[in-house]
């Protein structure tokens, strides 16, 4: 049997695009280490040209809208196409920050109290204000990378926010003040938690891209109790969204030792430098041993369906 090869997508039309191609590239690099690898530029919402089923695996880096909630999923699912990763419905879900709060906290993971709303029926900011405290955080309710995302106090500066949003949907949070935590979950297994710093005090989409904006340690100076917590909230979280193979799950540790989810990235960052490859350094997993784990599950179920076709 011909080896499969692994076709890497990256790019994708979100505002992402260019963390993907970055992300695309050094996957396809490493992946190629240990596989037949290809490259894919994504360039609509719909299936690359050439793709095919019969002899490729696919591993995506796209970021964002369509590529990370469950749209190239779905496609990929259509056409037969095995694929690293969560699957269509649970990439939707985590995709959908209050979707998300609301199935974690069935299993204990909470998440910064919030109201959900509208871009063309937005509430009252003073209402706002009142219900969940003067310090807020407005984002989107279905983007990545912090695209979109504001930190404002007191309803006079919620409501200059809100002027400028007419569509979509949108969350407005309590703002959680604490260390900011990531980590990433392998195979339903935690890797090590990544403190990050940055040195804005936001870490906003300039923070997470510029290059020297913030501080990562990796593993964060938590004791033993709290590391152990916080690993297990992020397999909990994972296993309450349905995610498989890989994600990685980002929290906000409160200075009084309350954990609260922020959000759970089904396809992270995936430069050497990013967070889902610094949460496996911690456990002695290098970059090519990572991407190689990551695509291991989908080879199998590859490996699997074809075996099974012939006989």
């Amino acid at each position: 049997m011909t080896p499969p090869v692994i076709a890497v997508l990256a790019g994708g039309t979100s505002s992402e695009r260019e963390v993907s191609l970055g992300s695309g590239r050094a996957c396809a690099l490493a992946l190629a280490r240990s596989f037949p690898t290809c490259l894919f530029d994504v360039t609509a919402d719909a299936l690359p040209a050439g793709l095919d089923p019969r002899r490729h695996i696919v591993f995506s880096a796209l970021h964002g809208t369509f590529g990370e909630d469950g749209g190239m999923q779905g496609l990929l699912d259509a056409a037969g196409v095995h694929y690293a990763g969560c699957d269509a419905a649970s990439s939707a879900l985590t995709m959908d920050k209050t979707r998300t709060k609301e199935v974690t906290s069935g299993r204990g993971v909470r998440g910064a109290p919030g109201i959900l709303f509208s871009g063309k029926a937005k509430p009252a900011p003073e209402s706002m204000a009142k219900t969940l405290g003067e310090d807020l955080v407005v984002k989107p309710n279905a983007e990545g990378s912090s695209v979109g995302l504001s930190l404002v106090k007191g309803a006079a500066a919620l409501g200059a926010v809100l002027a400028g949003i007419s569509e979509g949907d949108w969350l407005v949070e309590q703002r959680i003040v604490g260390q900011e935590l990531s980590v990433g979950v392998l195979g339903g297994k935690p890797l090590g938690v990544v403190e990050i710093r940055p040195h804005s005090g936001v870490y906003d989409y300039a923070s997470k891209y510029t290059k020297g904006a913030s501080d990562y340690l990796a593993p964060a100076p938590l004791d033993g109790a709290a590391t152990a917590a916080v690993k297990a909230a992020a397999a909990a979280a994972c296993e309450a969204c349905g995610c498989r193979d890989y994600a990685r799950v980002d929290f906000m540790l409160s200075a009084q030792g309350e954990l609260y989810l922020l959000e759970i990235n089904t396809l992270p960052g995936m430069k050497e430098t990013s967070l889902l490859p610094m949460s496996a350094r911690c456990e002695g997993l290098d970059f090519t041993a990572l991407v190689r784990e990551m695509v291991t599950p989908a080879l199998q179920r590859f490996q699997a369906a074809a075996g099974s076709q012939s006989r």
